[in-house]
């Protein structure tokens, strides 16, 4: 089938060569002309046969909206989007009334898989119509790895975004889990190789997984992370998997202090402990460090 497809960043770009590979046209569109195929969202439509399929790869927000907003004006009734980035669930609402009202289908699609995509394919979790997901399954079966799992039509329009952003946030805890073992272990002295430890439990053990594997891959580069500062950003699905669990009343206290974890990784002297370490000072007479 033929397929447009709209940013070819890290992403975008692996997906481009993936769907190629299984044997379908792909024509990519980039603000970035080194990357792209056509110069302009006008000229992919203009270049893809009725029924188009369009698979938006951009950053979520306005820039999503923005492309969506060009999109609605160029497609005609009966094409679909896509919105593979990294949507909220409720943006994914108001894109898919914003295109029916032109009758044009939506389906939102969570994507998985990273810089490894590419070869190891991306695990897909996508919400919309059953319609709609038929016009673009030929696209979902070139991405999806190999074998019967890794793909998932998870319910109605903004399902698979949902979907997506909870897979992030249980992928908070699960690296905090990690990070937090690996930090006590340095800390031992009676602990001579942390990096081994680690490497011993990727066979065996009930906590081995692929995230195990790149941490030993990340020691193997950098054993005792030496080179990193210790800083770690967010890309805004854990705070919205926080907020979607205080609007449902489900309590997530590892996947909550995960995120949190992450916002004290970026004070160099927390205000907090601060004033943790007065009161330990006034009440106890603990000491205190100063400046």
């Amino acid at each position: 089938m033929e397929l447009g497809l709209v940013g070819l960043g890290k992403m975008g770009g692996n997906m481009r060569e993936r769907i190629r590979r299984a044997g379908h046209t792909v024509i990519g569109y980039d603000r970035n002309p080194d990357l792209a195929d056509v110069h302009s969202l006008e000229e992919l439509v203009g270049k893809l046969k009725a029924p188009r399929v369009v698979w938006v790869m951009v950053p979520a927000g306005a820039a999503t909206q923005s492309t969506i907003d060009e999109l609605a004006e160029l497609l005609s009734p009966g094409d679909v989007v896509v919105d593979g980035g990294n949507s909220r669930w409720t943006d994914d609402e108001k894109h898919a009334e914003e295109l029916a009202a032109k009758g044009i289908g939506f389906v939102d699609c969570g994507v998985s898989g990273g810089v490894w995509g590419l070869e190891n394919g991306y695990a897909l979790m996508y919400g919309g119509d059953a319609e709609n997901v038929a016009k673009v399954q030929p696209v979902l079966d070139a991405l999806k790895p190999e074998g019967p799992y890794g793909a998932v039509h998870a319910g109605k329009v903004g399902a698979g975004h949902f979907a997506k952003m909870v897979h992030n946030g249980i992928e908070y805890a699960m690296m905090q889990a990690y990070a937090e073992g690996w930090e006590l272990l340095e800390k031992v002295d009676s602990v001579e190789n942390v990096r081994e430890i680690f490497r011993s439990w990727q066979e065996g053990t009930v906590i081995r997984s692929w995230l195990l594997d790149l941490a030993v891959n990340a020691l193997d580069e950098d054993e005792h992370l030496d080179q990193l500062r210790g800083y770690a950003s967010d890309s805004g699905e854990g705070r919205w998997t926080v907020e979607a669990a205080i609007d449902n009343a489900v309590p997530l206290p590892a996947i909550t202090a995960s995120l949190f974890a992450r916002f004290a990784s970026r004070q160099d002297d927390s205000p907090q402990m601060k004033m943790i370490a007065a009161l330990r000072n006034q009440f106890g007479g603990h000491a205190v460090e100063k400046k």
